[in-house]
């Protein structure tokens, strides 16, 4: 059993017990939440696709994790005008265990 949920501005394919690092969510670590925005569920043969969402679905998730993620450089330069910059950029993350899919 599987579902495709959408949080973050993406989409993600998550099945109970996975972990999965999604894009920053309220909350703290061990707290249970509920992603609403399912898109799909597969349980074996059959499937249920939303259009765009499936009504009264749900996922159940526990934060296990929130940290940034490693640092990305951004290095800019003009050439022959004496220009750089040098920066970076830590993408905060929630690492969620998923427990499980209802439909």
């Amino acid at each position: 059993m599987y579902a495709i949920i959408r949080t973050g501005g993406k989409q993600y394919q998550v099945a109970p017990g996975e972990r999965v690092r999604v894009e920053k969510l309220a909350g703290n670590i061990g707290d249970t939440i509920e992603l609403s925005d399912v898109l799909l569920i597969a349980d074996g043969e059959e499937v249920k696709i939303g259009q765009p969402v499936l009504a009264g679905a749900k996922v159940m998730a526990c934060i296990i994790e929130q940290d940034k993620a490693k640092k990305v450089l951004i290095f800019k330069k003009r050439r022959r005008k004496a220009y750089r910059v040098k920066t970076g950029h830590r993408q905060p993350f929630t690492s969620l265990e998923i427990k499980e899919i209802s439909a």
